[in-house]
């Protein structure tokens, strides 16, 4: 029987949500920004059957560290056993930053 995973969105993911939404509202277009934010949520759906499928973030080049292209928008995850958190969702040229 396969593992049922659990998925969740960090406070940081769900405010980059609210910034999607927010700036199509700005654009006067919130049902593009409303039709992209449910594209995005069906793209993290997938991932409770296909977990790895996201590649890894190249930036960093950690395993359980990864993220779907969902143009224009990378949506990053962790990947921890049976759980997925959702952790960022920026525009895609946007590259993530490195610690030091």
């Amino acid at each position: 029987m396969p593992k049922k995973r659990f998925i969740s969105f960090a406070l940081s993911a769900f405010n980059d949500l609210e910034d999607i939404r927010a700036w199509y509202i700005d654009q006067q277009t919130p049902d593009v920004g409303d039709r992209l934010i449910s594209e995005i949520i069906s793209q993290v759906e997938r991932l409770v059957a296909f977990p790895e499928s996201g590649r890894i973030v190249p930036e960093f080049n950690i395993e359980n560290l990864r993220e779907i292209i969902f143009a224009p928008f990378r949506i990053v995850y962790r990947l921890d056993k049976n759980k997925i958190k959702i952790v960022r969702i920026w525009r895609s040229e946007r590259l993530m930053k490195i610690p030091n």
